[in-house]
């Protein structure tokens, strides 16, 4: 092993440091952070064959470019639909890659995903907040936001040719109306208006970033109470201000909160609701409590099928050839 020492040539706004986050710190009021889109951070560490949870970087519609500076390390990019540059070369994102000293690694947003993530088969160096390096963005207290210029160490720096290539995507995850269960707050709320809620359309509002999600749409107006006592908000809370604007709370959020929360968008539900962009629209559909539990066990039997998948090595080059059989039994002089 050896270590890989990369120099940020680029950083857009936002990119941080990230590890699987802090929950249990939240009883001292500490915000959990980690990964926006936990499936996609936990997909490239497990493609390394990493622990679940090691640090890698989060990156933002800003995108990244690294040189490695010294060594070389294989590494993993997931997340949204991002358009990774290699050497020269481009990829999608979902892909394993080994970099090397003189090359460039550029990641930029394409159509779609607000979200891409970069795990390193090795340990990223970075400061520690209460045991973690989740960064949370508004403090900068964790590991914290990348920047031009900087430089990135890993220690212990492995390569894996037996992991190369294109990561699978999942495809157990549902696509259609982001599930929620009503409540804790709804009596706050008319009938018309938990409705009207689950049957148009929102839109991602501008004002989205990692702590929240405010949408445009019907306004959701109160009837009373529009300050409660603070209780605890966890990710997915759909909290509605006075001017009655619904805002969804992602990993960055507060731990409590006084606002009404018409609803609680389904944990299975929050990674891909975060990949959404500002300008696109959703819709919301309610089902109940133990539905919801019923689904999000489904949900977290197929994600850990998954990720035990996605981390099973492919071989060699050589080992691979030979299950493809590529010559066919053929012979030659």
């Amino acid at each position: 092993m050896s270590d890989a020492v990369f120099s940020v040539s680029f950083a857009g706004p936002l990119v941080t440091i990230q590890d699987a986050g802090r929950p249990r710190n939240m009883r001292f009021g500490v915000p959990a952070s980690g990964p926006m889109d936990r499936l996609a951070f936990d997909a490239a560490n497990a493609a390394l064959g990493n622990v679940a949870g090691r640090t890698g970087i989060e990156v933002s519609l800003g995108g990244l470019t690294l040189t490695c500076t010294e060594g070389a390390v294989t590494l993993a990019v997931t997340g949204g639909d991002y358009i990774v540059d290699h050497a020269g070369q481009k990829y999608a994102s979902w892909v394993v890659l080994t970099v090397r000293s003189g090359e460039r690694l550029s990641i930029r947003s394409g159509n779609t995903g607000s979200w891409a993530y970069v795990a390193f088969a090795g340990n990223l160096q970075s400061e520690t907040w209460l045991g973690s390096q989740a960064t949370h963005s508004t403090s900068g207290f964790g590991g914290g936001t990348v920047q031009t210029g900087q430089k990135l160490h890993v220690e212990d720096a492995i390569l894996c040719d037996d992991r190369l290539g294109d990561i699978t995507k999942p495809e157990f995850i549902k696509d259609g109306p982001v599930r929620l269960v009503l409540g804790p707050q709804e009596k706050y709320f008319s009938e018309e208006t938990l409705e009207q809620f689950c049957a148009e359309s929102f839109k991602v509002s501008g004002a989205y970033d990692r702590m929240g999600m405010r949408l445009d749409g019907p306004r959701l107006p109160l009837n009373g109470a529009l300050s409660i006592p603070s209780e605890p908000i966890v990710r997915g809370s759909v909290q509605v201000s006075g001017d009655g604007v619904p805002t969804v709370l992602l990993a960055d959020h507060q731990t409590v909160g006084g606002y009404p929360k018409i609803a609680t968008v389904l944990s299975s539900d929050t990674d891909r609701l975060s990949q959404y962009r500002a300008g696109q629209s959703m819709n919301f559909t309610s089902i109940s409590s133990d539905v919801a539990v019923s689904e999000s066990r489904a949900f977290y039997a197929g994600r850990r099928q998954y990720l035990e998948e996605v981390s099973t090595p492919r071989g060699s080059l050589a080992q691979r050839l030979m299950r493809e059989n590529l010559n066919h039994g053929c012979i030659f002089d």
